[in-house]
């Protein structure tokens, strides 16, 4: 025991150089090469038409170039998009990025439309429901993952849709609840069908693709060289609103003007202290006999025996005296505060897909079984109120959100937005691009400074999407899908 405190105290003492995701000594690097196959080749995203050697270029982690697309028309709705590589973290981008129109229909039909203007949806079929799907996927420990997700995850999604896709086209705008046709339960039953509302469907068809997802990392890492993890932070806009389905650290927020509406809540093992307790204090077994799911206020020394000290459980959201016990000197199982904070002294994300593989150094204790890639998802009614070309939604992984705040971002966007003439398309680009630059900052004699404050720029990935809302109308207020033939809810 005493040699393992040990081991664990000089990895978190050196805690500032591992990188955020927690990779360790007993974890391989991505480009070792193992026996097995390599089934997702490294690339950039496939809207950014990068050749070989500018993929190359673009993980330059001394050049550091910011990459956008070249033909703005790869994109749904001509929206921003721009990526940095990390300033020496890692030897690629772990970041990952996806984008397009798609449909939901009967399977036989045409699923994924051509993404460009002049060739996507100018009529909707009768039994076609549209939307428009963003993913961001910040990898670790190898980016493996994060590229197997931005090819895969669409589907998954796709067809959990697909899957209810009766119950969708069968509701209107105003139509929110319904129950299932052909009921054939008994008359015995003793009470009625719940009600479902179309955002719960949309809502389950997340929830289960993202636990699918996952499943199938962990199937395929059996099999194929796919490394590390990934957070995952999604966002579609169908039937007249907009889910964003976080699970990580990544962050999506609504801007209109200056007016700030968060979308997705920072997944770390701080703010997650109570789900990840609840789970050691149901399985004790997951923590070996080196860890305690305890929190005290402070670290717990074998001279605090016998003393009382404040600590919470997975319980509670404040705190209370206890009496230390022999027990209590095991390592905590969430170590670190803010960015440095980690579970089992050994990773920094505590939702995303993969880590099937990982366990804490020197030990056979797996972190897996505190990691969940269930997400959280959030809605907003696009027609609440009426959005402008200046309403957008802000994308991003954690590499700028270390380094600008909520407010910061909403200033460089307006600031871009406002200089550019209405119904310029080009704006959306341009305020992926500011973001980008505010956060990685320039090469100066003392590394990475941000422009504006010359303070620490990021050193991570960093990857933005700047979407407008108003681009997303829906159905109309007043129709349904199966009368309303000739409206589109998408817009080039």
């Amino acid at each position: 025991m005493h040699r393992f405190r040990q081991a664990v105290s000089n990895v978190m003492a050196n805690v500032a150089t591992i990188q955020h995701a927690g990779r360790l000594h007993n974890e391989k690097s991505p480009e070792d090469d193992p026996e097995k196959e390599e089934k997702y080749e490294y690339s950039r995203a496939e809207f950014l038409q990068l050749s070989s050697e500018e993929v190359t270029i673009a993980t330059d982690i001394v050049i550091r170039p910011i990459m956008v697309p070249r033909d703005l028309s790869k994109l749904p709705w001509y929206c921003g998009y721009a990526e940095v590589v990390n300033a020496g973290k890692s030897k690629r981008n772990e970041d990952q990025a996806a984008a397009r129109h798609m449909v939901i229909s009967h399977k036989d039909r045409e699923k994924t439309l051509d993404t460009s203007p002049g060739n996507g949806i100018q009529k909707k079929e009768l039994d076609q429901i549209p939307f428009t799907y963003f993913g961001i996927f910040d990898g670790h420990a190898g980016c493996g993952v994060s590229v197997m997700a931005s090819r895969v995850l669409h589907d998954k999604i796709l067809s959990k849709l697909e899957s209810v896709y009766d119950l969708l086209a069968s509701s209107s705008v105003e139509q929110r609840q319904f129950t299932r046709s052909g009921d054939q339960r008994p008359n015995k039953w003793p009470f009625s069908e719940k009600e479902v509302s179309v955002e719960s469907l949309i809502v389950g068809a997340f929830e289960s693709a993202f636990v699918e997802m996952d499943e199938q990392v962990r199937k395929e890492k059996l099999e194929y060289h796919i490394p590390g993890g990934c957070t995952v932070l999604v966002a579609v806009f169908i039937l007249g609103k907009l889910y964003v389905a976080n699970a990580g650290d990544s962050r999506a927020i609504i801007c209109r003007g200056y007016d700030i509406i968060p979308m997705s809540t920072d997944f770390t093992p701080t703010t997650e202290r109570q789900r990840l307790q609840q789970v050691a204090s149901c399985n004790p077994h997951f923590l070996g006999n080196e860890f305690s799911h305890l929190e005290f206020q402070k670290r717990v020394q074998r001279k605090d025996l016998g003393k009382k000290l404040m600590y919470r459980d997975q319980n509670m959201t404040g705190w209370a005296y206890k009496e230390v016990t022999e027990a209590d000197l095991k390592f905590p199982l969430i170590y670190g505060e803010g960015k440095k904070a980690r579970v089992l002294a050994t990773i920094g994300v505590t939702r995303g897909f993969g880590d099937h593989e990982l366990k804490v150094h020197s030990t056979d204790i797996y972190i897996k079984p505190f990691l969940t890639p269930v997400p959280e998802v959030k809605v907003f009614n696009l027609f609440d109120k009426e959005l402008t070309e200046s309403d957008v939604l802000i994308m991003a992984s954690d590499g700028l959100w270390d380094v600008l705040s909520n407010e910061r971002v909403a200033e460089v966007v307006n600031e871009v937005l406002d200089s550019f003439p209405p119904d310029d398309y080009k704006k959306y680009a341009s305020a992926a691009q500011e973001l980008v630059m505010a956060a990685r900052g320039v090469l100066r004699i003392n590394g990475w400074r941000t422009l504006k404050e010359n303070k620490q720029g990021s050193g991570d990935d960093i990857t933005v999407f700047v979407i407008p809302l108003n681009k997303h109308y829906g159905l109309d207020r007043q129709s349904s899908l199966t009368e309303s033939n000739d409206a589109s809810p998408m817009s080039s």
